[in-house]
């Protein structure tokens, strides 16, 4: 597959899409401005991410590093800090794909997945090191957690992506009919 990189024009709409996921994960958890700000993240597109951030099978990858405050300077002080790693060529590719899938809404969903694992991780409501069943099953509490923030909300083509991820929501998992969800058609965020 291609590395193709968003082009100028959808890094105005990752903008965009980045604002609407903080606003509503925001609403939901009932955060404050202040609140947000402790929950460090950067976004980091094809562009500018390490070869090691670079993922076959999804959307977004979440990193985890330690950033120290540039203000500050002192390395006692370092944080922790989340990176949302967009894999550019796969959000594009799935769009040319499924005419039905729009930039805005797509990456509205991914955000705020990707938001919300933020909070967990960062509330230690969930330990960012984990693998096997208990990833499949905070995936399935993220995607279902996800679905809560967003079902309500007006925008155009967002109930596709919804429904595109139905099988990922706990109790919602019907093994015979998430194949194409699975595969290259729809990757797990």
């Amino acid at each position: 597959m291609a590395l193709w990189p968003f082009k100028r024009e959808q890094l105005i709409t990752v903008s965009e899409a980045l604002e609407i996921a903080e606003d509503k994960t925001g609403d939901y958890y009932k955060f404050s401005a202040v609140q947000w700000k402790r929950h460090r993240y950067d976004v980091r597109t094809l562009s500018s991410l390490e070869p090691a951030q670079i993922v076959p099978h999804a959307f977004a990858f979440l990193d985890r590093g330690v950033r120290a405050p540039e203000e500050i300077g002192s390395p006692r002080l370092k944080r922790e800090y989340y990176f949302i790693c967009l894999q550019d060529h796969r959000i594009l590719n799935a769009l040319n794909r499924d005419k039905e899938l729009k930039l805005l809404p797509l990456l509205v969903y991914i955000f705020t997945h990707e938001l919300i694992h933020i909070v967990r991780f960062s509330s230690f409501l969930q330990r960012y090191e984990i693998s096997g069943r208990d990833k499949e099953k905070e995936e399935e509490i993220v995607h279902g957690i996800t679905h809560r923030v967003l079902k309500g909300m007006a925008l155009p083509r967002l109930g596709h992506v919804l429904d595109s991820y139905r099988f990922h929501r706990i109790g919602e998992v019907d093994s015979g009919n998430d194949q194409y969800l699975r595969g290259d058609e729809h990757a797990d965020i």
